[in-house]
Formats: structure tokens, sequence, C-alpha cells
């Protein structure tokens, strides 16, 4: 099968979309973090605290625009399938 047909910008879209129907918001905090990706809560807090991913802080309260969490997940699977393959 050949993947390079494949656009990302469609799948970004498909999958905000998803994500955001699913979850009927547009910016996901630790919690829905925690249920999309299945990582424990101090993992997630960590990925939240490092400087590549791209959180919005609200009040005290950090959370991540459904299309920035997309396509940061997207885009950094990409590049690490490209490095290890």
């Amino acid at each position: 099968m050949n993947n390079t047909n494949i656009n990302i910008n469609d799948l970004i879209q498909n999958e905000v979309n998803r994500i955001s129907l699913k979850y009927s918001k547009d910016f996901l905090d630790c919690e829905d973090l925690n249920k999309i990706t299945g990582l424990g809560r101090d993992n997630v807090r960590n990925l939240m605290r490092s400087k590549t991913f791209p959180t919005t802080k609200v009040g005290k309260r950090q959370v991540v625009s459904v299309l920035n969490f997309v396509t940061w997940l997207t885009l950094n699977n990409t590049q690490s399938e490209v490095q290890n393959g």
C-alpha cells in the first residue's frame, strides 16, 4: 500500500472533528488527554509542561486546543516514524 497519497491536512481535520464531537469541546485539559492517550496523570502533566507541547494557559489551568493537539500528535508521529523507519 502506498502511504504517500495520504493528505495530512485531511487526516488532521478529520481527527479534530472526531475528537471535538466526541468530547463536545474545542479545548482539552489533563483529564481529557488521559482518556484520549491512555497515559497516566503524571505523564500527561509532564507532557503539558514540556516546551514542545502547544498548551494555552487559561487562568491557572493549562489546556490545549483540539487542533493543536492533533497537529502536534500527527506531526510528531510522522517524524518519529520517518526517523525510526
